[in-house]
């Protein structure tokens, strides 16, 4: 069977934006929200068509009599479909957000029912068990792999009799992980502080004094009102001189979702988490069982990088001992700061540590991120960055002119040495109604191979979230962007040259496709280092009057702080980490009661952490990472990834000693060939192993963490 066997679309959907841009590039401005109902509803269809064929007995077990037809019908929905998702995240509407709420659940259903179709796995398992498994590419072999996995792990090989309990199980999980978030959600938006006196918010920000005006009108209030919600939790924090205030805030946003709510926080009963932790934990305990894993935590790294329990425990136990000294410090520090300068001589509580450190911090580096900003307008940011690829990767960024969805969308295409088109790229700046915040990178094309040999060149969405920009005096004025975006900017490129750069023609494993989890922020993280680096800054500011380059002396400065209390922030992190980890590897949650996933939360605190618990923290009630966010036992990941890129990069350091810059081409094109080349077709330890010549090392992090002796 081929593409062509498929029925074809009525003349009418010919011309749909969602249909008729096949394997090119869709014509954003002009779809509607009318058309997205007929398109998916036909492609659908025609992928429905394509699994009935794979499983027919008549369809033999091969590549290109399987794999090919499925992938091109589920390929064709998936682009479809990414379009839509990619507007509704870019340019929403109301009309567009409810063609799109129509469609969801048809399409997750369809991709849901694949991992589940047992009569498509046993067609991957006579794949992988005849002659022609042989003569695969080692991308394919990968491929094939990657999916009989996928299928165990969906349970695809439980028994008729077991099947049941397990979809119950998947449908008990999501029912309490929504209740779990739910519940943080009531218990942070029913929390309001008014204040009427306005000598009670000395020290704040005036945009926070303005936010929290503009909440109490909204909320029909006078003065000033104060919620849970970190933009206007946090600040005062963070400035706010009134310390009964802060300690007011610290104790409401502490007990969230817990049964002291009632108490601190105004909030009910009916919010309280605790048992619904319990009730998460005893079913994914059953889950890890059914499919015969010991635990939750071995079931988790199944399909990700690190290979054992033991592993990831050993890994954050080690971190843990090697941040402690430095964290111990930090604590010390602070505290004879709060001591000395601050008048707090009872000692800190929790509810002045934020408060403390902003005002260490500044005293220590006398430097505002307003006067930095100065220097990062975004079009020098930009011409800096792609400078830095091209001289690495030896490939030329140039503009390019494909359908935008948005006048301020940008688009370029990506050469190879030879001056062919390897990969395209849209950059899509700037905040705006109707776009979701944040920063992110998706993926709108994977490169792949097609049945008569032609290469399908990848394609790729960079979309972050900058001030815009604004006319001063009638002229339009570039915009300036922070330190921070500058970083979030490389860090989305990173994503981004993992898609954009591979040579994998396999689609399921090509550029990030099938690359594991804990792995996938390697190339992100990896490149943020340069935004730290001298040669890499100077040629990428300039002043937004003055044209002139960022000063060596605010440089020096700015890496000053880099590091600052980063030993027991990076503890926090660890503690965090472990606590979701041993709550899946060792926690015996059928015989767990009442509060005993606290008490673990704080046995982990009490052995590892520096700064002293209150009593009422109920932090653990609002962990939605790990309750209703996807990260239950991969929480580690992010330091995983973090460990990683910080090895990775340390061999442009070495490079360095001997060159003169970390901009090295040699080292850049083996990086580029090991690591971004390779995508998803080889496990994650191979191609680092194949980079570096050895294990991951925790070195390197640790001493761009500042957190070795000097």
């Amino acid at each position: 069977m081929t593409t062509s066997t498929l029925f074809k679309p009525s003349a009418e959907l010919q011309k749909n934006p969602l249909i008729a841009f096949g394997r090119g590039i869709c014509a954003y401005s002009e779809v509607k929200p009318s058309d997205i109902a007929p398109a998916i509803d036909f492609l659908l269809k025609q992928a429905e068509q394509a699994v009935a064929h794979a499983i027919s007995p008549s369809t033999s077990a091969n590549w290109n009599d399987l794999l090919e037809p499925l992938e091109d019908a589920t390929e064709s929905l998936s682009r479809s479909w990414g379009v839509v998702s990619h507007l509704n995240s870019v340019a929403d509407t109301p009309e567009l957000r409810a063609a799109y709420g129509e469609m969801m659940p048809k399409v997750t259903a369809f991709f849901s029912s694949l991992g589940q179709n047992l009569a498509l796995y046993q067609k991957f398992k006579e794949l992988s068990q005849s002659a022609d498994y042989a003569t695969l590419s080692a991308a394919q072999k990968k491929v094939i792999e990657n999916s009989l996995r996928d299928f165990r792990l969906g349970g695809a090989e439980l028994s008729d009799a077991e099947k049941p309990r397990f979809s119950a199980i998947q449908d008990e999980q999501a029912m309490l992980g929504k209740a779990f978030s739910d519940h943080v959600l009531d218990a942070t938006d029913s929390f309001v502080h008014v204040i009427t006196d306005q000598s009670e918010l000395v020290g704040l920000p005036e945009d926070a004094i303005a936010a929290a005006a503009d909440t109490a009108q909204q909320k029909g209030l006078e003065g000033w009102a104060f919620t849970l919600h970190f933009p206007s939790y946090y600040p005062v924090m963070q400035y706010s001189e009134n310390r009964p205030l802060r300690r007011l805030m610290y104790e409401a946003y502490v007990t969230r979702a817990s049964e002291l709510a009632p108490e601190f926080s105004k909030g009910k009963l009916d919010w309280d988490n605790t048992s619904n932790m319990l009730e998460q934990l005893k079913l994914r305990d059953e889950e890890a069982q059914m499919l015969g894993f010991k635990n939750y935590a071995a079931l988790s790294i199944a399909p990700k990088m690190a290979s054992s329990v033991e592993e990831v425990d050993a890994f954050l136990c080690n971190f843990a001992q090697k941040a402690k000294p430095f964290a111990l410090k930090d604590w010390q520090e602070l505290s004879e700061f709060a001591k000395t300068e601050l008048a707090i001589a009872n000692g800190l509580e929790p509810w002045d540590i934020a408060f403390a450190s902003e005002r260490l911090k500044q005293e220590r580096y006398s430097f505002s991120e307003n006067e930095l900003k100065q220097y990062f307008p975004l079009p020098k940011v930009l011409d800096g960055l792609f400078q830095v690829i091209q001289t690495l990767f030896g490939v030329k960024i140039e503009s390019a002119d494909l359908p935008t969805w948005h006048a301020d969308v940008q688009s370029f295409s990506v050469k190879n040495a030879e001056g062919k088109i390897a990969a395209y790229f849209y950059l899509d700046p700037y905040a705006r109604p109707g776009k979701r915040g944040g920063a992110w990178m998706d993926d709108a094309r994977g490169r792949r191979e097609l049945p008569n040999g032609e290469i399908q060149v990848p394609v790729a969405y960079l979309v972050c979230n900058f001030a815009p920009p604004v006319k001063v005096d009638g002229v339009l004025r570039q915009p300036t962007i922070t330190h921070d975006d500058v970083i979030t900017l490389f860090h989305e490129s990173g994503h981004g040259l993992h898609h954009l750069l591979t040579q994998v023609s396999a689609l399921g494993v090509s550029g990030i496709n099938g690359v594991e989890w804990d792995a996938v922020e390697l190339p992100s993280q990896f490149m943020e280092n340069f935004c730290w680096e001298w040669e890499v800054l100077e040629k990428m500011t300039a002043h937004a009057e003055t044209g002139k380059p960022l000063p060596k002396d605010l440089f020096n400065k700015m890496l000053a702080a880099k590091n600052f209390q980063n030993g027991y922030m990076t503890l926090r992190q660890v503690v965090m980490s472990l606590t979701d980890w041993r709550l899946h590897a060792s926690f015996d949650a059928k015989k767990a009661q009442g509060h005993a996933v606290l008490d673990l939360s704080r046995s982990i605190a009490d052995q590892f952490n520096v700064i002293p618990q209150p009593a009422i923290s109920r932090w653990i009630n609002t962990f939605s990472h790990i309750f209703a966010g996807g990260y239950a036992a991969g929480y580690y990941s992010y330091k995983w990834a973090e460990v990683l890129s910080a090895d990775v990069y340390s061999a442009f350091e070495e490079a360095a000693k001997l060159t003169g810059s970390v901009l090295d081409q040699r080292t850049g094109v083996r990086y580029r060939q090991e690591i971004l080349e390779v995508g998803g077709s080889r496990s994650a330890a191979e191609s680092f192993k194949a980079f570096r010549g050895r294990e991951p090392s925790i070195d390197a992090l640790l001493r761009h963490g500042g957190l070795v002796t000097q």
